[in-house]
């Protein structure tokens, strides 16, 4: 979800779902220790529970950006084993580090050491062709003996390290739930996440009876009101969901605010919002208007204001729908 969860979009999903819990963007180790920290891991206090997902393969590196995302009230620090991009690739680490489990749980056990939170593993099921299951079984059973790692968040899929591009290796590998159902039933004390190809509430549904937690990215991305049950549905809250016009007006302020300040843009924000209509009239209209560069480039957060009027518009006879 790199440039996908950023900030901006994260405080959508928050105002949207009240206790899912967020992740942020990969985020290289190095970045963070010699770039511009407080613009790689300042976030709005309301996005909390949230966790900083790092991409990295020293052990030292890795534990030192720890700590100091730590200081940032981070809930929990990810380690990225699941990318399989080329660029993440020449920097070793990303998914390659599931040929690497002895790295890996020195990775996990430097960071661990260095902070209060929990630290947690994002994976694949596998690399490149291979199809049996027993080394996925494998690289979970090492760190579970060698770790304090719990929380296992397990892709679906394999991640081809060469022949794919990263968008093919989202789509390409089949995936291959049996893998994850699997590995909850044979390490039964482990947290068990699974991810990947989750595009509905009765998907989710189904494979809670199997594990213990669901990751949704795209689709939650795309379509962010899918989430507008999940507190209701999965977390038992009595609160009512979110409506679209509160949700609008919540926006239309945090992004008020936000222009307010140095170096943010409308444009930055508006293109996490094009998928909140997604299923209604309107639709169409609203994404046009707010990925327009003409209307964006001044800067001007009334262009949201008038996108949310041209939906009412286009569902005047249906206001309940809205």
């Amino acid at each position: 979800m790199l440039d996908w969860t950023d900030r901006h979009y994260r405080y959508m999903a928050r105002l949207i779902s009240q206790n899912t819990w967020l992740y942020t963007e990969m985020i290289n180790a190095n970045a963070i220790i010699h770039g511009n920290r407080d613009k790689l891991l300042t976030y709005h206090p309301q996005e909390q529970p949230i966790a900083l997902q790092l991409g990295g393969s020293e052990p030292e590196v890795l534990a030192q950006a720890a700590k100091i995302a730590a200081g940032y009230d981070y809930n929990e620090i990810n380690l990225n084993c699941g990318c399989p991009s080329p660029r993440v690739q020449q920097g070793a680490f990303g998914a390659c580090l599931m040929h690497e489990v002895a790295l890996v749980a020195r990775c996990l056990n430097a960071m661990q050491e260095t902070v209060d939170i929990p630290v947690t593993i994002k994976h694949r099921i596998g690399l490149d062709k291979e199809t049996a299951y027993q080394p996925l079984a494998d690289f979970v059973g090492t760190l579970r003996e060698r770790t304090a790692c719990r929380i296992f968040i397990v892709h679906a899929r394999n991640a081809w390290l060469e022949g794919l591009s990263p968008k093919d290796n989202r789509d390409i590998p089949p995936l291959r739930y049996d893998y994850v159902y699997r590995l909850k039933q044979e390490f039964p004390d482990l947290h068990i996440i699974l991810n990947g190809g989750v595009t509905s509430n009765k998907q989710i549904c189904q494979h809670l009876q199997y594990v213990d937690g669901v990751m949704v990215g795209r689709e939650a991305y795309h379509n962010p009101m899918l989430m507008r049950s999940w507190d209701a549905e999965f977390y038992g809250s009595t609160l009512p969901a979110v409506g679209y016009e509160a949700l609008v007006e919540q926006l239309i302020e945090y992004t008020q605010q936000q222009l307010a300040k140095p170096d943010n843009s409308l444009r930055h924000m508006a293109r996490h919002y094009l998928g909140l209509m997604h299923g209604l009239q309107g639709a169409r209209q609203w994404r046009r208007m707010l990925s327009d560069a003409s209307l964006l480039k001044n800067n001007n957060a009334s262009l949201i204001t008038a996108a949310w009027q041209a939906v009412k518009n286009s569902n005047v006879s249906q206001p309940a729908s809205i």
